[in-house]
C-alpha cells in the first residue's frame, strides 16, 4: 500500500482500489493481509474486513482461504454496480483497457438508443439536450473543462431518457460516473474541440428531425470521435452499418 495513505476507514476501500487501478496490484495479485491493513491504517479487523468486503461484492477482489484476498481480472469486476463506476471515474485515471471496454459497450448500445431516441422524444426532450448543448457550446474553450464536462454528459443522458424506455433511462444513472470518465479525459486531449462540438449537433438535429438512420451514425461518429481524442482502438465491426427496415425507418 502506498504509504501516504492517511490512517482513515472510509480511505481503506478507496487506497486499495487507487493501488490496483494504479497497477501496484495486478490481477492475480495478492493483496496486502488484513492484519497488515489493519496496522496500516490503525483500524481494527471488524472495520478493515467491512472495507474488504465492499470490494469483494464489486467483484474487484476475491477472498482464498488460508491464502489472503486476491485480485481480479478487470473482466469480472461488477463494471455497472454504482459504487464500482464511482471507483473508476475518480481513480482510474488513464486506464486504456477501462476506457476501451466503457468505449466498447458505448459503440454497441448508444448508436441504437439514438435512434430510438429520434423516433420517441418529445418537445421536453429535445430542450434538455438543447439546452445541454448550449453549455457545451459555451464552455467548450474553458481552460477548465469542469463545465464542459458536465453539460457532456447532460447531453449524453438526454438521449437515453428520449427514447421513454424505463430500462434506458434508469441504466443513463448506472452508466453517468463511465459517460463522465471518457468524457472528462477526451475533453481534455481532443485536438479539436469545435469538430467535436459539431459531431454532437450532428446528433442532436438527426434527433430533432426524427431521422433514425442518421442519428445512428451520428452516434458513431460521436464515440469515434472520442476514441481518436483518447487515442483507444475501437473495432467497430461489430456495429451494423444498416439498420434492419422495420426499425430504421424515420417517422
Amino acid at each position: 500500500m502506498n504509504d501516504t495513505a492517511a490512517p482513515d476507514a472510509h480511505h481503506v476501500a478507496d487506497q486499495l482500489i487507487k493501488d490496483i487501478l494504479d497497477g501496484r496490484y495486478q490481477p492475480g495479485d495478492f493483496i496486502p493481509k488484513e492484519l497488515e491493513i489493519c496496522r496500516h491504517f490503525g483500524l481494527s479487523r471488524n472495520v478493515v474486513r467491512r472495507h474488504l468486503g465492499a470490494l469483494v461484492n464489486g467483484g474487484i477482489i476475491e477472498r482464498i482461504s488460508g491464502y489472503g484476498s486476491r485480485v481480479r481480472e478487470f473482466s469480472q469486476w461488477h463494471i455497472l454496480d454504482p459504487a464500482v463506476t464511482d471507483w473508476i471515474t475518480r481513480f482510474a485515471g488513464p486506464h486504456l483497457e477501462i476506457q476501451r471496454e466503457i468505449l466498447s459497450f458505448r459503440l454497441t448500445v448508444e448508436p441504437w438508443v439514438a435512434m430510438m431516441a429520434a423516433s420517441s422524444a418529445t418537445a421536453r426532450d429535445l430542450v434538455a439536450m438543447e439546452e445541454a448543448f448550449e453549455g457545451m457550446r459555451h464552455h467548450h474553450l474553458d481552460e477548465d473543462t469542469t463545465q464542459h464536462d458536465h453539460c457532456d454528459v447532460s447531453f449524453h443522458v438526454a438521449i437515453y431518457y428520449a427514447t421513454h424506455n424505463i430500462v434506458w433511462s434508469q441504466l443513463s444513472h448506472v452508466l453517468r460516473p463511465s459517460i463522465h470518465l471518457l468524457v472528462s479525459h477526451s475533453n481534455t486531449r481532443t485536438l479539436d474541440p469545435a469538430h467535436s462540438l459539431q459531431s454532437h449537433r450532428r446528433l442532436m438535429d438527426a434527433i430533432r428531425m426524427r431521422q433514425s438512420d442518421e442519428a445512428y451514425h451520428a452516434a458513431v461518429s460521436v464515440l469515434e470521435n472520442t476514441a481518436r481524442a483518447l487515442n483507444v482502438d475501437i473495432h467497430t465491426a461489430s456495429v451494423p452499418a444498416h439498420m434492419p427496415i422495420n426499425i430504421a425507418t424515420d417517422r
